[in-house]
């Protein structure tokens, strides 16, 4: 398997990946897979539901299974959710599935783009920013350590970023 083929995007909720990914499978006429679709489409469900009726663990233990069986396909972008480095395991099959991405924001940007959107469970709280701080500090490592390039995407459009790291892998 020449796994260096798929290109893998981490990074935080609101950085980018999903729109990021489909604009660069678009450009790179790859297809395109998000982890989080993927989950959904098989469970019937959601992601906030399968946090309320799962928990947290259960949905982790679903992204895994995805993650292992997606990274086997050759020649695809995939977009990954934002706790997907959490896992050690997970992190090697990061690194062995392809290139990785991380994308970065800016915390401005990251509340701007989140900001409303009631499907992210881990943004129900009293005091989303505080949040998105304390997510930042725990997975900035993980995302660095399986990394491969590092690409910030505050106020950039998705195309622009999208030939960035095009630019990057070719």
């Amino acid at each position: 398997m020449n796994s260096a083929s798929n290109i893998i995007l981490v990074g935080p909720m609101g950085a980018g990946k999903s729109t990021i990914g489909r604009a660069l499978a678009a450009h790179l006429n790859l297809p395109f897979e998000d982890s989080d679709r993927v989950i959904e489409n098989r469970t019937g469900a959601d992601i906030p539901w399968i946090f309320d009726v799962e928990g947290e663990e259960g949905f982790r233990r679903r992204e895994s299974a995805v993650l292992q069986e997606l990274v086997k396909a050759q020649g695809i972008v995939l977009a990954t959710g934002g706790g997907i480095v959490m896992s050690a395991g997970n992190r090697r099959c990061l690194r062995a599935g392809g290139q990785v991405v991380y994308l970065t924001a800016s915390l401005e940007q990251l509340l701007e783009r989140t900001y409303k959107d009631r499907k992210r469970p881990l943004l129900q709280v009293d005091d989303p920013k505080q949040k998105i701080i304390e997510l930042i500090e725990l997975r900035d490592p993980l995302y660095r350590e399986v990394a491969d390039h590092i690409v910030n995407t505050d106020k950039r459009s998705p195309k622009t970023v999208a030939h960035e790291i095009a630019g990057l892998l070719l």
